[in-house]
Formats: structure tokens, sequence, C-alpha cells
């Protein structure tokens, strides 16, 4: 257990020094990365067992991260994330996180955690991605295949989505009443292919909002939120 390797991906400092110093005490050897692209060629090295990850995170963020990952070939996950992000725990399970812990917590539950996801067989209950290919998001009488990229309508029709229409209709699911600026909807989508510029993104809300609007009995569900952003008006739930 003492040769396992941990990754924390953490921005706060102060946070992510004083947990790789009680872990480095505990045995374990730590290395600590700020952001996703600092993380990103840790991982490249290899030699990585477990990844403490915080959901909120400057750029992209947790979830996003986990989401991109190799649900065959990526250390164990547990994620960090605040009492009041529900959704998030619940997304984070589902996207093939191993476990989670909210902030603030005991050091010494963490290490519980970590030695009992530490102790699980390799790969043994994530070597078949099947669970994280079947999350759905359900919201207004949609159904939401993110992995799959598949909307089915509360007709059950089914609308093609894009790449970057999936992974924003994945983003405004995980944050939904909330008003996400342009900087902000650009950063937890950023990946391949995404637009950078505010046009863009406008452009791609519109495209998004046709397709909902459409097929839904509600009124619209992407409010523009004058000056500030936009905000996705709908309970979502996982199932």
């Amino acid at each position: 257990m003492t040769d396992s390797r941990i990754l924390i991906i953490e921005d706060d400092l102060d946070i992510g020094t004083s947990l790789a110093t009680f872990l480095v005490a505990k045995g374990f050897a730590v290395q600590l990365a700020g952001n996703v692209q600092d993380a990103t060629r840790v991982l490249q090295q290899g030699g990585i067992d477990l990844i403490l990850l915080d959901v909120m995170l400057p750029g992209e963020d947790g979830l996003s991260f986990c989401r991109r990952l190799d649900p065959q070939d990526r250390p164990r996950i547990i994620m960090l994330t605040a009492l009041s992000e529900s959704m998030d725990k619940v997304i984070g399970l589902e996207l093939g996180a191993d476990d989670y812990v909210t902030k603030p917590f005991e050091p010494r539950e963490l290490l519980a955690r970590i030695r009992a996801v530490l102790r699980r067989t390799p790969l043994a209950d994530t070597a078949a991605p099947a669970s994280v290919l079947s999350l759905q998001l359900k919201f207004a009488g949609f159904v939401f295949h993110p992995y799959r990229r598949l909307l089915r309508s509360p007709a059950g029709t089914r609308i093609s989505l894009t790449g970057a229409e999936s992974d924003l209709l994945l983003v405004l699911c995980q944050h939904p009443r909330q008003v996400l600026s342009r900087i902000e909807l650009i950063a937890l989508t950023r990946g391949d292919g995404f637009p950078i510029a505010d046009r863009s993104v406008d452009l791609l809300i519109s495209r998004l909002r046709r397709k909902l609007s459409g097929n839904s009995p509600l009124d619209e569900l992407i409010h523009t939120v004058r000056a500030d952003g936009y905000a996705f008006h709908a309970s979502v739930s996982v199932g």
C-alpha cells in the first residue's frame, strides 16, 4: 500500500500542500497539480495509482476531466466536492469516479477512503465501461445520453447532436438554474473542436435551443440572462 502513488489535483495551494504532507507522512508518494493541464502532464508519465480530483478547478473542471479519461486505462479517482454540489457527486460517480469526499473533510476519513479504493482489484469494476456509457440525464421529458451524444424528446424522437452540442448540454445539465457566462461555458466545455469565440458560443446555444424548443412541451429551456450569459431552466435527474 505504501508504494502507491497519488496525484492530487487541487487549485488551492494551501489545501493541496497540507493534504500532500499528510499523505506523504502515511507512506504514499504524492504529486500535486493545480489544474488539468499540469495533471495531464503528470499522467502522461505514468505510474499514478489514484487521483484525488477537486471538482471546481480553474479552466476545465474536474467533472469534464473525469469524463475525458479512458475508463479502461486510468487510475482510481476520488472526487473532492463541496457539500452543496449533490448533482456533481452523482454525475461524478456515474462518470466513473470510485468515491467522493465532501469538503471540509477529516484527513483520517479521506485516508480510510483512499485505502479502501486502493484495496479493490485493479479495474475489477471499471474494465467494462457500461456504467459510464449508460449514463442518462433526464430533464423536461428529455432523456440525454452524453457519452453516446444521444438525446430523445418527450415523444421519444431521436435528436442528433454534434460533439460540441452534446458537451454544452452536459455542462448545462451539471449547472441547472445557474447563470453561466460565455467565458465560463467556454472553460467548462473546452476540448477539441469547441469554439472559443463568444459569438460562436451564442450560435451554438442558438442551435441547441432550437433542437430543444421544437420538441419540448415547456417554454424555452435555455434562457438568456442579459449581459451575464445563459441559464438552463430545468430540473435534472440521473437515472
